[in-house]
């Protein structure tokens, strides 16, 4: 008489083929590991059988030599030398080294001790306000913002002082449970406490179980020259405190800048609307300019243009790395008075007859092509 093995085919229960790599037989059965393990699927005594049979498989089809016999004889092969495994600690301690892998220690609680695992405060923002004077120099701001902070009265903890955190009921202060069901014998992380094995019976008057409380808080943060409003400063561990002895988030410092009346900034350089009249502009002048740190006398050479740009180097802003400054640009902007006193109608219609006998080379220009176009209209027209 033959007795059939019930059991179900290795490679049918890790889903691979039989000319699977050891690389893809561990990646099926990481991932049938997290899918069915208890900690996931508490009560599914399912679930539990299945990650049981899955690490049975991967047992036997990552050592080389059980494989062959498997290939060769199938679970007959194994007789003798097939994995027993009676509860699910003895799975943990045949794949240790797989459990401890990083996707798996955090799920599993493997290579860490029991309880909530720190967790890092969440970072926050504030803004600063700063002149463009302040950016040529560099200074020292004060920046508010609001925090979480450790409650003081409970010393974060989140319970009422006169008490204290109590021992958990459900898991006696163990932070694990433990659960038997036949032959197997699962623990888990304890659902009540999470893992802390301690609880909050009464909790803090003063932060409300929170463990932390919203304060505004006064920082000083150096400014450095040349800064601009794409930058962040970062005042490390200055955000909200972390949680369960986790450390504390960042608080960046975003940078704006207040609009100047005279000045716009490009860049390292700067620009300013230089209005000149017609008469600075035709003949020169020599004017006073303004600058971030003062005045600078400026000559104006004749005939300047409208739109003409006159650059200052060395009159701009520095550069955050290296610290050389860039320039500053003065565009020129011509001044048309929109009302005139009688002397200055009499002496502008004097100019203007004068400018009719000797007009300039772009007006000569382009009344020389006006009457070309039209010259040539008349005799197209003829034609």
């Amino acid at each position: 008489m033959v007795t059939m093995s019930t059991k179900r085919d290795y490679y049918e229960i890790l889903g691979v083929s039989r000319t699977a790599t050891r690389e893809e037989i561990t990646q099926a059965y990481r991932r049938l590991a997290l899918k069915y393990h208890p900690d996931r699927n508490p009560g599914d005594e399912e679930a539990v059988r299945r990650f049981k049979e899955a690490s049975e498989a991967f047992e036997v089809l990552s050592d080389p030599e059980k494989r062959r016999r498997y290939d060769r004889y199938g679970h007959a092969g194994l007789e003798g030398g097939a994995p027993q495994f009676h509860d699910i600690s003895d799975i943990f301690d045949a794949f240790r080294d797989i459990f401890q892998d990083s996707i798996f220690a955090d799920f599993f609680g493997m290579g860490r001790s029991r309880g909530p695992r720190p967790t890092r405060g969440q970072d926050i923002t504030c803004t600063v306000e700063l002149s463009l004077e302040e950016v040529l120099h560099g200074t020292e701001k004060e920046v508010r913002f609001q925090r979480r902070q450790s409650c003081s009265h409970c010393e974060g903890t989140g319970a009422d002082p006169r008490q204290g955190l109590q021992p958990c009921d459900y898991c006696r202060g163990h932070g694990r449970v433990v659960q038997a069901r036949g032959f197997l014998r699962v623990e888990t992380t304890c659902p009540a406490c999470r893992g802390a094995g301690q609880t909050i019976r009464t909790p803090c008057p003063e932060c409300r179980g929170q463990g932390t409380v919203l304060q505004q808080v006064t920082r000083t943060v150096s400014i450095p020259a040349g800064i601009d409003e794409d930058i962040q400063l970062r005042l490390a561990g200055q955000g909200h405190a972390g949680a369960h002895g986790g450390s504390a988030g960042h608080c960046y410092v975003q940078v704006r800048l207040t609009p100047h009346p005279l000045f716009q900034r490009h860049g390292n350089d700067l620009v300013c609307r230089l209005p000149l009249s017609y008469p600075q502009a035709a003949l020169g002048a020599e004017l006073e300019v303004p600058t971030l740190e003062g005045t600078r006398k400026v000559k104006i050479a004749p005939g300047t243009q409208p739109g003409q740009v006159i650059r200052l180097r060395g009159e701009g802003l520095p550069d955050l790395q290296s610290g050389r400054r860039g320039d500053l640009l003065l565009e020129v902007v011509l001044e048309v008075p929109r009302r005139v006193t009688g002397k200055q109608r009499e002496l502008l219609e004097q100019l203007a007859a004068l400018e009719d006998r000797h007009p300039g080379p772009q007006r000569k220009s382009f009344f020389d092509k006006l009457k070309e176009y039209f010259t040539a209209g008349r005799s197209q027209a003829r034609g």
